[in-house]
């Protein structure tokens, strides 16, 4: 009965994992596009008011261990390089550790933020962390380069 059972439950979850597969690629693309849209406007807006985020950095934000210029300069970097990077699905699990580190930096260098924006913040984190354990998925560079590269691993995306 118990071996019965089991293939029947078997049988049922290998439905499920090659039903459920494309969407989880999609919803892994979207994901990669949400987040990174968050952190790519958030530099255009540092950029495009380059002596308010300086303002900012020198009088709002406790970046430790950076100078406020080098803070505003890092950040602003890192929000408009790493983001298209995430888009892409480019270097994924790098990019998303970055942003992850970068997320709580700057979660812990505003002392003001909201309850609301803390609760953004952590869900931020946590789509950061999907990326870094799960992979970008089958819609991504990352998998392309993979399945394309000569001597590369078969791993899943």
């Amino acid at each position: 009965m118990n071996n019965l059972m089991n293939k029947h439950w078997t049988t049922m979850e290998s439905f499920f994992v090659r039903w459920l597969r494309m969407p989880q690629h999609v919803l892994l693309l979207v994901l990669r596009c949400m987040l990174a849209w968050i952190f790519f406007k958030s530099g255009l807006l540092k950029i495009q008011s380059w002596d308010s985020t300086l303002l900012l950095f020198e009088y709002e934000y406790a970046v430790p261990l950076l100078t406020p210029h080098i803070a505003a300069i890092a950040g602003t970097a890192a929000e408009l390089i790493l983001p298209p990077l995430l888009a892409f699905g480019l270097l994924t699990r790098p990019v998303a550790l970055a942003l992850f580190l970068f997320n709580i930096v700057a979660w812990i260098s505003y002392p003001d933020l909201s309850p609301a924006g803390s609760k953004e913040h952590q869900t931020w984190a946590l789509g950061l962390l999907v990326l870094l354990f799960g992979g970008a998925g089958a819609l991504s560079c990352d998998f392309l380069l993979r399945h394309r590269w000569p001597g590369s691993t078969r791993a899943s995306a």
